[in-house]
């Protein structure tokens, strides 16, 4: 392997530019979580995000250790260095989304810009002029002017967008949607990426991904501009989950986009026939481009692709020759375990949870989210890897809330490492977007996935509550959709974290209050909440937690199961967690308010013109 040059614009530009988006801990500041990390011009500096600690550390990659911290009013999600490497522009999630200033020279902030709701996956153009948000809950991207320090417009059509990226030429800006948006029981449900034209801020693009491709995370860009690879899951969600061997229910892939002509080129998985390679996250090229490097958060490993080999086996089978047993048609590559086995090193690291990468020569540097380490190891083909994790701080004593937390993304638990919990619930434990037809309540009924949030607070669990309580749907996750068996104390720890989730406020409260503005109901919310009561739904979903912890049979299900019963869910967090019904069939409220509600057996709606529907739908999305 030829000597990686530590080129300072590349370094930049081939995507340590977007981090995506990450679930904020809630298992407490004496954690560090480091999530996302970027290089700086020269490669003698790392800046690392630490989501728990609210800071940036600092690190010497010569001297192997932490040579400073910068503080944060809030938690990072996600940073990018400019061009000249002068400043450092962080996302941080604090009550209103912002982009905290970084001096790097200083090593202080030195301003902050406001954004959307859920900031994070910054991308900066190569001229240094402009800095793309993703506002994951906002559904839409800030454009930021840095000459004038303000946002200067937004580029809508996101489905929870997490990360980004500006293309080495500058002309084109790639978006990566978390989740699918849309009605969930069509035959086609899947995350897209966006392909933005620069010069006016046009979308040129909208590319559907593989179906089931949901939990985005990052993208990396050839310096030539032609190529983005994106991370994601590969769902099969359309096979009833009865078993997990050779990727029956979840594998995980690096999807390759065609910018040029923007469209798919092709997507490959990352697993193996017998061993999945669960939840894959960061991707970077080396500088040189000759390998594509990827972070697996759930079974805490480095992936080395050989690019020049991936890319001529590709073209390959494009031109109709057979590369392999399975692969004869590009079409057969997304479901052929062993298309990557000559091209990838698959690398076992040391720490728990590696999420953000960066690559300084031939050395790669992950941040293990878990055991607040940052993990080292050579990729030279020529030399034995041997990773190790460097402590970034002292270590905490693990609470049954972060052991529970670790758990939940650990895909070790599984068996053959195909899945972890936040596959399927990629986003602080919300859903994917996907139906699954899970063993819990038989098979030949897929249900859409549910937010966990709240869960243990409001029994019984599952669409149609065949679960008393969420206790006995952990376990029952454990044995029917990781096939493991697992101690009880693993099962009390998923059970802590999930019930210190907090709900997030919507983002449809608006300010009120003369002296104190404080988030409250707008007016078209404050009307829709008399409509609430008017119509009978809070009838079945009271306050606080807008459920009567109840099942119903409210005229929702198909023809053939019309007699099916439903728990009734929490109307918290509706906002996030689309789309809706049990089989999500419905894309917006809205559309469970009219389409699917024409008997009004789900509230009587039929009578309320459209100004009133929306009104009662806007507060219902205010929860």
């Amino acid at each position: 392997m030829k000597q990686i040059a530590a080129n300072p614009v590349s370094l930049v530009l081939i995507l340590f530019i977007a981090v995506s988006a990450a679930p904020l801990a809630v298992a407490g500041s004496d954690y560090l979580s480091p999530l996302a990390i970027v290089a700086d011009v020269g490669g003698a500096t790392l800046y690392i995000a630490e989501v728990t600690a609210h800071q940036i550390a600092v690190f010497d990659p010569a001297e192997q250790k932490v040579v400073g911290t910068i503080s944060l009013p809030g938690s990072p999600t996600g940073l990018v260095l400019s061009p000249d490497g002068t400043k450092l522009y962080v996302t941080g999630d604090a009550a209103k989304g912002e982009v905290y200033i970084i001096d790097t020279a200083s090593a202080k902030v030195a301003g902050s810009i406001a954004v959307g709701n859920g900031p994070a996956g910054p991308a900066v153009s190569p001229d240094g002029k402009t800095l793309y948000v993703c506002n994951q809950f906002d559904n839409d991207v800030s454009v930021v002017d840095l000459a004038a320090g303000k946002e200067s417009g937004r580029i809508s059509g996101a489905s929870q967008p997490v990360a980004a990226a500006v293309t080495p030429d500058g002309r084109h800006l790639l978006i990566a949607d978390l989740v699918p948006n849309g009605s969930a029981d069509t035959n086609y449900t899947a995350s897209k990426v966006t392909i933005v034209e620069t010069a006016g801020n046009k979308v040129i693009a909208e590319i559907g991904l593989l179906n089931g491709s949901t939990g985005l995370r990052q993208f990396a860009v050839t310096p030539d501009s032609k190529f983005a690879y994106v991370t994601h899951i590969l769902g099969r969600y359309q096979l009833p989950t009865t078993q997990l061997e050779r990727g029956w229910m979840n594998t995980n892939a690096l999807s390759i986009i065609d910018i040029e002509n923007g469209k798919l080129f092709n997507t490959v998985l990352l697993d193996d026939v017998d061993l999945g390679a669960a939840n894959p996250w960061a991707v970077v090229l080396t500088d040189d481009a000759e390998y594509i490097c990827v972070t697996h958060a759930g079974t805490h490993e480095l992936s080395v692709i050989d690019r020049a080999g991936l890319h001529e086996k590709l073209d390959k089978i494009e031109a109709g020759e057979k590369v392999s047993n399975v692969s004869a048609k590009p079409e057969d590559v997304p479901n052929d375990l062993s298309f990557l086995v000559d091209l990838r090193r698959r690398i076992k690291l040391t720490g728990n949870g590696p999420r953000g990468l960066a690559v300084i020569g031939t050395k790669a540097w992950a941040a293990e989210y878990f055991t607040d380490t940052l993990s080292v190891v050579d990729i030279d083909p020529d030399i034995h890897p041997k990773p190790r994790s460097i402590a970034l701080g002292k270590s905490a004593a693990v609470t049954d809330v972060r052991k529970g937390e670790m758990y939940f993304h650990d895909a070790t638990l599984c068996f053959q490492k195909w899945q972890s919990c936040s596959s399927c619930h990629p986003s602080e434990s919300r859903p994917d977007g996907l139906n699954w037809d899970l063993m819990n309540d038989g098979i030949g009924n897929p249900n859409n996935a549910k937010s966990l949030v709240l869960a243990h607070k409001t029994p019984p669990a599952m669409i149609t509550g065949v679960r008393e309580s969420a206790e006995l749907a952990v376990r029952a996750g454990i044995r029917h959709i990781q096939f493991a068996v697992r101690p009880e104390a693993d099962a009390v720890a998923i059970d802590e974290y999930l019930k210190s989730l907090k709900p997030r406020q919507s983002p449809h409260l608006v300010e009120r209050g003369f002296f104190r503005k404080k988030p409250g109901l707008s007016k078209s919310a404050e009307k829709g909440k008399k409509l609430f009561e008017k119509t009978g739904c809070a009838t079945c979903h009271p306050a606080p937690l807008y459920t009567d912890l109840k099942k119903h049979n409210v005229g929702s299900a198909d023809e053939d199961a019309r007699d099916t019963v439903f728990d009734t869910p929490t109307l918290v967090e509706t906002w996030r967690t689309g789309p809706y019904l049990f089989n999500g069939k419905a894309a917006t409220i809205v559309d469970v308010l009219t389409t699917f509600n024409k008997d009004d057996k789900h509230g009587r709606t039929s009578d309320l013109s459209d100004k009133e529907i929306a009104d009662l739908a806007e507060f219902v999305l205010s929860q």
